[in-house]
């Protein structure tokens, strides 16, 4: 135990960032087991845990298209611009995977379009690299209705 113990004080007294806790959450939302992501954020398990590798449950959500706990975790105040270690977000997944309304969803909640990854790439030059048209469409079409909405898009 030891040092890190001040650091835990305001937390709930049962164990909520064992990396058995946070596998299983990140493999709900890889899986889109959206009762198992509720279960383990209600029993006190941080929605923006991170594995050994930076990745978050939306990171899992976001690749694979799971649109309905990408939902859930937006709404739930997660950081939108988590960084793996290879500094990609959460929208470089969806991007490089082609799960439009995934893409779609995060900027409009806003996940930054700008972030570079270890590759210095952008989430719309990862879609460019595996030529997907339909993402840097959506992703432009995202960006147009923020600006539409008067949200500044850097």
């Amino acid at each position: 135990m030891g040092m890190d113990e001040a650091n835990t004080a305001n937390q709930p007294a049962e164990e909520t960032e064992t990396p058995d806790n946070v596998e299983a959450l990140l493999e709900a939302a890889r899986y889109d087991d959206i009762d198992d992501v509720v279960r383990l954020a209600s029993a006190g398990v941080s929605l923006d845990s991170k594995d050994s590798q930076g990745r978050t449950a939306l990171h899992m959500a976001a690749a694979n298209g799971h649109l309905d706990i990408v939902e859930y975790l937006v709404k739930n105040g997660v950081d939108l611009n988590a960084c793996n270690m290879e500094k990609n977000t959460p929208l470089h997944w969806a991007c490089l995977n082609g799960h439009i309304q995934v893409v779609n969803n995060l900027i409009l909640a806003g996940a930054n379009v700008t972030i570079l990854n270890s590759h210095e790439r952008t989430p719309m030059d990862e879609a460019v690299s595996r030529r997907k048209m339909e993402v840097i469409d959506a992703i432009n079409a995202a960006v147009a209705q923020l600006e539409l909405n008067g949200v500044g898009v850097s």
